[in-house]
């Protein structure tokens, strides 16, 4: 595959790669993982397959980049005074409170990043279904999918 080949695929493919990436990577991210991953394709061209889609082969490298780049990504904190609150309406304790948002913090991280995902845009930012669809631009039935089977699992790991 020569450079002119690799031209011509990245003017084909750069922007469905980039929507496949929109899905994994932080929004900030996207354009340097679209980089990895043609980096990657043009320095490994000797080892494509012309009786492979160009398409499959470059979603498969943005695949494996995403995933690093996931694993690679600090944890988000909470700096310690924003999530202090007083008792809530129930009457619980903040500690008992604190303690219970961690336990539901550590179940989330426990669930694909697909179905957390969906379940954080629904009930942390409070996005109707319809809405993390066009967020995510995936259709409305794979967003209740995603939801449903993250809130069983979440229910299992939560008891």
């Amino acid at each position: 595959m020569g450079a002119d080949q690799v031209s011509e695929i990245y003017r084909t493919h750069a922007p469905s790669v980039r929507t496949y990436l929109r899905r994994f990577v932080p929004s900030q991210d996207v354009d340097d993982m679209l980089q990895v991953v043609f980096t990657e394709a043009w320095r490994s061209r000797d080892r494509y397959d012309p009786g492979r889609s160009p398409r499959a082969w470059l979603l498969g490298i943005a695949h494996k980049r995403a995933v690093d780049h996931l694993r690679r990504r600090r944890p988000h904190t909470v700096p310690l005074d924003d999530a202090a609150e007083p008792a809530g309406d129930d009457g619980r304790t903040g500690a008992t409170t604190l303690a219970e948002r961690d336990r539901l913090h550590r179940a989330l991280a426990e669930l694909p990043v697909a179905q957390r995902e969906a379940i954080v845009l629904a009930y942390y930012a409070g996005l109707s279904q319809r809405e993390i669809a066009e967020r995510l631009s995936i259709p409305l039935g794979t967003v209740k999918a995603r939801t449903s089977r993250g809130l069983h699992r979440l229910a299992t790991l939560l008891t």
